[in-house]
């Protein structure tokens, strides 16, 4: 029976963090009520819009995920508000994986109950830093103090899994306020963590700064690419030795506690999004697949506006999908299973893309298998870049005769 993963953004946040290009932002809190009502009308209307993109939409789901923003800053009823509409229209899975993202200290004692009384199973903390300065100066709210003393709340409730962000490349960030990060984190002893390397991005307050040179927000402390590619190195070697075990690029886990909702947009499996510039992929009853997504506009998403993209996946562009998503994970894709999904003679056509690659140092061939290497993890982008400039190479090489 193949199942669905929601997904849910909640885009309010106390403050707005300055690496952060998400949808997100400080709005009133009147917003809230608003928010989730037109939220919960598109759940109700969500087999509606899958019969409009002629997709196919799975009853039972697997996994919930409520990201953001911050969603725990959300009221208790209007948490349950939410779980009830996915009820009323969906079937849980037995084992379902429920996660709510919490900013720590931002997490009321009545919410921490409705989150419980909702099926929440999972939370996943944005920490950043467990060092006081670091992450003021980023614009968290939160003390390392706060941060351990909601992972032991969390527990306490009954909420036994636990993931933890850190980011490397923060402003004032050492090698050795680094270490005290991971060793924080490995002594905190959640099962989950996620290690994410700063995106300077212009559409961040900070990423403005860096280009710009100014120093508002500390953009001239920090560390150099080199440097951050350090850290993220020692993430891995620190994090693997302490029983978190890379499974993908950003994300750890102890046995048994890999993100099941996460895995879905790896392996391609079936997930709708609702809210704010929230994705979907579905599919089709032609076995393709669609994917689309809602608007980035709070207001325009409030006033009523929908689905602001539709792109339907072609089988070239799903074996794509297949091998940059796939390469993610740190086992990587098997060439027979990609050959069963797309046909021999298609996945025999990156041969020789992949003993480049190979020569390079970037992926390991072993067998059937195909993964990242250290390096190559280090130069995804890179790596995910040249699936997609094969096909286009091979377009280019086509003779058009009348």
């Amino acid at each position: 029976m193949e199942t669905l993963g929601v997904y849910i953004s909640v885009p309010f946040c106390r403050s707005k963090c300055t690496y952060c290009n998400f949808a997100s932002g400080v709005f009133p809190d009147s917003y809230h009520e608003r928010y989730i009502e037109r939220v919960i009308a598109d759940i109700r209307h969500s087999c509606e819009v899958a019969r409009t993109l002629s997709a196919t939409l799975p009853e039972t789901i697997d996994s919930i995920y409520l990201g953001g923003g911050t969603p725990s800053i959300l009221a208790p009823d209007l948490l349950r508000r939410l779980f009830g509409a996915l009820r009323m229209e969906f079937s849980f899975a037995d084992a379902a994986e429920i996660t709510l993202e919490c900013a720590p200290g931002q997490i009321e004692d009545n919410v921490l109950d409705a989150m419980v009384d909702c099926g929440v199973n999972r939370v996943s903390f944005g920490v950043q830093s467990f060092i006081d300065r670091e992450a003021a100066v980023a614009g968290r709210l939160h003390t390392r103090e706060i941060a351990l003393r909601d992972i032991k709340r969390a527990r306490n409730a009954g909420i036994r899994s636990v993931n933890v962000d850190l980011i490397a490349g923060l402003p004032h960030q050492t090698q050795e306020s680094w270490r005290e990060s991971l060793d924080i984190l490995i002594g905190s002893a959640v099962d989950h963590a996620s290690i994410y390397m700063l995106e300077v991005d212009e559409d961040s307050r900070l990423g403005r700064e860096v280009m710009d040179r100014g120093g508002r927000y500390h953009a001239g402390s920090v560390p150099s690419d080199d440097l951050v590619a350090d850290f993220y190195t020692e993430a891995i070697d620190v994090l693997n030795g302490s029983g978190l075990s890379q499974y993908e690029i950003s994300n750890f886990a102890r046995p048994s506690a890999a993100s099941i909702h996460n895995k879905k947009y790896w392996l391609r499996h079936p997930y709708i999004g609702f809210g704010l510039d929230a994705h979907s992929m579905l599919c089709t009853a032609d076995s393709g697949a669609v994917r689309f997504q809602n608007g980035d506009d709070l207001r325009a998403f409030l006033d009523g506006a929908g689905v602001a993209d539709v792109h339907r996946i072609s089988r070239q562009q799903a074996l794509e999908e297949a091998w940059f998503l796939g390469l993610r994970l740190t086992d990587g894709v098997s060439l027979a299973d990609l050959a069963r999904e797309f046909g021999a003679n298609e996945v025999q056509s990156y041969s020789v893309l992949l003993e480049t690659l190979s020569c390079d140092g970037l992926i390991n061939l072993s067998g059937e298998q195909v993964a990242l290497t250290e390096r190559g993890r280090l130069l995804s982008n890179d790596v995910f870049e040249q699936f997609i400039r094969k096909q286009e190479v091979d377009m280019s090489e086509l003779v058009l005769v009348d």
